[in-house]
């Protein structure tokens, strides 16, 4: 299995911060956010990993990972827009890795997503797809499960009347097929291949599982999600955890140094 973090997008939603750097490097504690998605992948035991990003700022994430041989990890690199485009959408991003997955099964996880738990990307037998569900309190903000007899029969995309509190995190699993479908998607009213159109292309074909999700999840794309990811990162240790995994970040206070 390949992992495949999609790190693009415009960060408009944090500006400032976001006009001098890539969204992904912006810092959730001592460590830029796209260190947690790489962990999560790492911690499932999954070696090669391809970072999708974009724009202006594409280089940076580069230049910081490197080509992961120091974490025990093999870093790829794709590039989902040049800097005067606009990004396409997340089932766009994903269409940028066909060449390096080729049939390989991949673990499909955003950038700006922390998760206070390890995540099975292993598919139900038969499954071609699976996402991963977490109950929250506030489900019209994101892209809501309906699920009836154990099955998730359709996802509707920040809905005025939610048909539960079971919203679809960022992070996904994908047969190789889902390149093909992709080649066929429409851009939606706002000009993207979305990412919901793929996943409910497999829950009609009646080939998506999924796992609901306990502990802490949040994205990191505001800065008040940024303020609530942070104080679980601290807290709980997970900074400390993945700063301690690797000698060469081996103390919060010379994180800090690079950072001022």
């Amino acid at each position: 299995m390949i992992g495949v973090v999609l790190a693009g997008g415009l960060g408009t939603r944090l500006h400032p911060l976001t006009l001098y750097t890539n969204k992904h490097m912006v810092r959730v504690g001592c460590l830029p956010m796209i260190e947690y998605p790489i962990n999560v992948l790492a911690e499932a035991g999954i070696k090669d990993i391809v970072i999708v990003s974009g724009g202006e700022f594409f280089e940076q994430i580069e230049q910081y990972l490197s080509h992961g041989n120091e974490r025990g990890l093999n870093f790829h690199y794709e590039n989902q827009n040049r800097a005067w485009e606009k990004p396409k959408g997340i089932a766009h991003a994903l269409s940028r890795v066909k060449k390096i997955v080729g049939k390989e099964d991949m673990a499909v996880i955003l950038g700006d997503n922390i998760f206070g738990m390890k995540l099975d990307f292993n598919l139900k037998e038969g499954m071609e797809a699976k996402i991963f569900l977490k109950e929250v309190k506030n489900p019209e903000r994101f892209g809501v499960a309906e699920i009836k007899d154990g099955k998730v029969i359709s996802i509707e995309e920040k809905p005025k009347k939610p048909k539960s509190n079971y919203v679809v995190t960022g992070a996904y699993v994908y047969k190789a097929n889902v390149f093909d479908f992709i080649e066929t998607l429409e851009p939606s009213e706002r000009g993207e291949l979305e990412i919901t159109d793929v996943n409910n292309w497999y829950i009609k074909r009646g080939k998506m599982c999924y796992e609901i999700i306990e502990g802490f999840w949040s994205d990191a794309g505001t800065r008040e999600s940024i303020k609530v990811a942070e104080e679980y990162v601290i807290k709980s240790g997970l900074e400390e955890k993945i700063l301690k995994k690797y000698p060469f970040l081996n103390s919060r206070k010379e994180w800090e140094k690079l950072f001022k």
